[in-house]
Formats: structure tokens, sequence, C-alpha cells
């Protein structure tokens, strides 16, 4: 009789994660078609959330990301004609790094584009290794102002600034995106003193301007939370292009 060694399991197949549910061909987070995972649990509490029922880690759906790699490879050829990945979003993916990693490395393997989309607010040494295994950074700087940052996120604004100095550092691609809230972070010099901090950093290839909308507004009725800015208006696009222009002053690549 011959001997045969013991099939061991792959440790990694058992790394789960929580997510809040998936977009298979999403368009607006990262170049081409993308496959987006919105994981669940935020620590941000911003006026504004559109995902306001990612709040809380434990009521997402638990799942291995090998059921969600499975998932994945189906997209690929989408991926390949469009130039398109794979977007981990939120609430806020560092809050669960080793399954944000994993999903990461294991589209690389596959060579498929990984896109990271962050607020920022994380321990440098929490982020660094999860940002070993993503191709493109979305980066969400809310405000530059730290007063107009923790009322409307709750939390400080330092984090964030300090992973992009880091991402700058290490020369890894980034998108910047502000979301242009009237009566909020409009204010002139707000803008201003973020546009002359991203001037200052060596790896953004876009920076986009958002502008403010309700479309979550109904899902924080649903779950009983107060919206603060029912009676905040969108801007208009006047108003969105005056700001994309003040960052093209500074020689940056708004839109």
């Amino acid at each position: 009789m011959i001997a045969t060694q013991p099939i061991l399991e792959n440790p990694q197949s058992k790394i789960t994660g929580y997510i809040h549910s998936v977009e298979t061909c999403g368009t607006v987070d990262g170049p081409g078609i993308r496959y987006v995972i919105f994981t669940q649990g935020c620590p941000l509490r911003c006026l504004y959330c559109h995902n306001p029922d990612c709040r809380h880690l434990n009521e997402g759906k638990k799942i291995k990301v090998d059921e969600l790699i499975l998932e994945i490879k189906k997209y690929r050829s989408y991926f390949q004609a469009s130039g398109g990945g794979v977007t981990v979003t939120g609430g806020e993916p560092l809050m669960q790094p080793e399954f944000v990693e994993e999903i990461c490395r294991r589209c690389q393997e596959l060579g498929i584009h990984t896109v990271l989309d962050t607020s920022g607010y994380v321990n440098l040494n929490i982020a660094k290794p999860v940002l070993n295994y993503v191709n493109l950074v979305l980066l969400d700087i809310k405000s530059f102002d730290p007063g107009i940052y923790r009322h409307l996120t709750s939390v400080s604004l330092e984090p964030t600034l300090n992973l992009a100095r880091y991402l700058s550092e290490i020369k890894k691609s980034v998108w910047i995106r502000f979301v242009l809230v009237p009566n909020l972070t409009d204010i002139k010099e707000n803008i201003e003193g973020l546009a002359k901090f991203i001037a200052t950093l060596n790896n953004v290839e876009k920076v986009e301007i958002l502008p403010f909308h309700k479309m979550g507004e109904y899902k924080w009725k649903q779950l009983g939370y107060d919206y603060q800015l029912k009676d905040t208006p969108v801007p208009s696009s006047s108003q969105v292009e005056e700001v994309i222009q003040l960052f093209k002053n500074y020689g940056l690549p708004a839109e």
C-alpha cells in the first residue's frame, strides 16, 4: 500500500468578512467596469452618508473570500475589455484589513486590477499590508478644515492626511474625492486649503469633485436616524465647475 500525504486545506480559504452587498458592473468606482464589494462597518458618521446601513459590522453578511473570488472570476472578460477590475468600498474597508488584503491579493494573483475606496481613517500600520495588493486608492478627503471635518464625520482629519502623505511617499496611484456640500464644505478657504495640500502630493492621478446628493436620505428614515441635511440644497452645475476650476488653478487634474 502506497502511503499518501494528507491533503492540507489552504488556510487562506478560511478568511471571512462581512459585506453589505456587491455591484457586478459598476462604472463610477475606478476605471472600467468593476465588481464592487461594499464592506460592512464604518467608524465615521458622515452627515451625508448614502450607506448608513453599513455602519455596524455584525449587521452584514458573513462571507468567505473564496466565495467572492468564484463570483469575481465570472466577470474577468468584462474587466479585460474595459480596463476594469475589483473595487472594495464600504462602509470603511480598512475596518476589516485581513479580509480586504486577501481579496486584493487573490485578485492580483489572477491579474485583476484592484481599487481600495477609503476614508483614510485608519492606523497606518494596519493599512500598509493591504496597500501591497492595491493598484489604485480612492481617498475621500471630506474637508481640509479640521473643525468642519469633525462636524461632518465625527472623527479626526489627521489620520486621513497621514495616509495621503504615505501614499505619496510610496508613489501609490491615488484619486482624491471631495464631496461639495453647500453651506458646509463649500467655504473657499476650505477648498483652497485642500487644493494646496493635494498639490504637495506626487501621486494624484485625478481629483473628483462629487456634488452632494440625498440618494440615501430614505435609508436614514427607515433606520430611524436623524438626517440633518434634509434642508441642504444640492450644488448647481456652475458651483461644481467653479470648484473644479479652483483645483485646476493649483495644477491639479480635477473633474
